[in-house]
């Protein structure tokens, strides 16, 4: 299955370079598209090597054929993740907001849509948090829920996303 993974800016990406792992290892075309904040966290040459493929990162870079990036990549996927999943860009996508690549391929997607959440506890159970991922889940955007535990900022709570395996799972039961 063509897959494309998107990756936002969490210091949960590091379990997004095991995912990209896994999906290869399934016999899946991954390619990664990456937000600016993500690259804060790892490079694209990581997921580049896990991938095999090029990893798309500016919504203006040089395109590698005559179509726009972000057409290309939604046209291509059959099936979008995007892990980890921040409180920004599920904004962005039950908004409509499309002003980066990686937002931009997903208002132009029309494959099947998962997004497997990352962020601290407060930031999940806002108000405005849950509201987005309920208009994204009545739109068909397919929600791995995150887990509960220690976070990378101190607390403890919900906010952990998923374990690679289990999103594979959830995303490609058979």
């Amino acid at each position: 299955m063509k897959v494309l993974l998107g990756v936002t800016g969490s210091i949960a990406v590091y379990k997004a370079c095991e995912l990209v792992r896994l999906l290869v290892k399934r016999g899946d075309d991954v390619r990664v598209a990456m937000t600016t904040h993500a690259r804060e966290f790892v490079m694209p040459l990581t997921f580049q090597t896990l991938s095999r493929n090029p990893v798309a990162c500016d919504m203006f870079a040089e395109p590698g054929e005559w179509r726009p990036e972000h057409i290309s990549l939604a046209e291509w996927a059959e099936f979008v993740l995007v892990a980890p999943a921040t409180a920004n860009i599920l904004a962005k996508m039950a908004h409509g907001i499309a002003d980066d690549l990686l937002s931009s391929v997903l208002l132009a997607a029309r494959s099947p849509v998962a997004v497997a959440p990352a962020m601290n506890d407060g930031m999940w159970a806002n108000p405005a948090t849950q509201a987005n991922v309920a208009a994204l889940s009545a739109r068909g955007v397919r929600i791995v829920s995150p887990g509960e535990g220690a976070l990378a900022c101190g607390t403890s709570g919900k906010g952990r996303m998923a374990e690679p395996a289990e999103i594979i799972s959830k995303c490609f039961a058979q």
